[in-house]
């Protein structure tokens, strides 16, 4: 069925003025139209005042829809038939609002933007009619099924050989009160290299129960081939990863490590300490790296035993990647692969008029699953199955 060359005339006129504000909407009105026309008339059997044996049933006037799009309001019309129903696929029943503009709203709740304010943002799309609190909240609900896909999709497709966990901690709603929670996060790393985020989980607090039952339910749902754990040095998360991930090989994070190293030594030395003990990193071999720390061990302990102390007995954890391909080093010794995803969490602002924005910590936002963020190569090339 071809488009209507009058309008089609009218709006190349309008195009060329330049004067019209509502260009864009009036093409997508014409278009959806024209759609819905050829639908009805496949339905039907014939087109508008056609005469043939196929017909199945007569128009009976039309009844108008309001979609609301990215381009703004847009008045349809759906035709009536005389016996029988008929809806257009391109419409969904009991939805006023296409599905662009139904992946803007939901973009912009995960992003921060309150309810309140989400109104704004689509009166600003030229959506005359708006949209209440309540609708936002209804179109975000169907990001409850894609985070529980997510959450509860199988792992046995491929092995990790290298995993890092780490939490956050963000406020959130719980009741009428504005509480503490934690999230905790996991990302493996797969024998081609790519990285993938395993899970993630929400909890009062990161206490050795939560990590416990977190990493039980990576491996109910298929984690295996793991052959380092790399994460700070939380008790409770050391002692889950001995209970649930048996055989795996743990690395302390270096970076949590020299953190932990600051609060023992003057603000004047801190850059002097913090030089000798990354020499131990720059080392070109395993023995060697372990030959630098004794080394450090023995230069720190006159005049910082604490230091020394801390490396002496922390020396099996931090070095445990040595055990590993040098070229995966730098990527294995510490948590910072996973900081990026962590970075994806969002933290609600206290500094809005209306106080923290009421969004439950369900909301949490994950990478995609094609993001680079988390299947992107991650430069590890081929591990070894040693």
């Amino acid at each position: 069925m071809a488009l209507s060359q009058s309008a089609l005339s009218e709006l190349l006129d309008a195009i060329r003025a330049g004067g019209s504000e509502d260009v864009l909407r009036e093409a997508m009105a014409l278009v959806l139209q024209e759609l819905i026309e050829l639908e009805a008339a496949q339905a039907i059997g014939a087109g508008r005042y056609e005469r043939t044996d196929a017909r199945t049933t007569h128009r009976n006037g039309s009844r108008t829809r309001l979609l609301s799009t990215k381009a703004g309001d847009v008045e349809l019309h759906i035709p009536k038939l005389r016996q029988g129903s008929f809806f257009p696929a391109l419409l969904e029943p009991r939805r006023r609002i296409d599905r662009a503009l139904w992946a803007v709203v939901m973009e912009a709740y995960v992003h921060g933007v309150s309810t309140r304010k989400v109104d704004d943002l689509v009166a600003a799309l030229g959506i005359d009619t708006g949209i209440s609190k309540s609708e936002v909240s209804r179109i975000c609900g169907e990001l409850d099924g894609v985070v529980a896909t997510f959450r509860d999709r199988s792992l046995g497709h491929t092995s990790f050989p290298y995993v890092f966990l780490d939490a956050t901690y963000v406020k959130a709603h719980d009741g009428a009160s504005v509480v503490s929670k934690a999230i905790v996060v996991a990302t493996g790393v797969t024998r081609t290299g790519d990285r993938e985020v395993l899970g993630l989980a929400v909890g009062d607090s990161e206490d050795g129960a939560f990590w416990t039952a977190f990493l039980r339910s990576l491996r109910a749902r298929g984690l295996a081939g793991v052959q380092l754990v790399i994460s700070d040095a939380h008790e409770g998360l050391k002692a889950a990863i001995g209970a649930v991930l048996l055989g795996a090989a743990w690395q302390r994070c270096r970076v949590h490590f020299l953190r932990n190293v600051l609060t023992r030594i003057p603000r004047g030395s801190a850059e002097m300490v913090l030089a000798a003990i990354r020499t131990i990193f720059a080392q070109p071999d395993a023995a060697s790296v372990s030959e630098q720390l004794d080394e450090i061990v023995e230069r720190l302990e006159p005049r910082f035993p604490v230091v020394a102390s801390m490396l002496a007995e922390a020396k099996a954890d931090i070095l445990a990647f040595t055990a590993f391909p040098v070229s995966h080093w730098k990527k294995i010794w510490s948590t910072n692969p996973l900081e990026r995803v962590n970075k994806e969490i969002p933290v609600l602002d206290w500094c809005l008029p209306e106080g923290p924005r009421r969004r439950p910590v369900r909301w949490v936002t994950v990478p995609r699953p094609d993001s680079k963020e988390i299947s992107g190569a991650a430069s590890f090339g081929w591990l070894s199955a040693a």
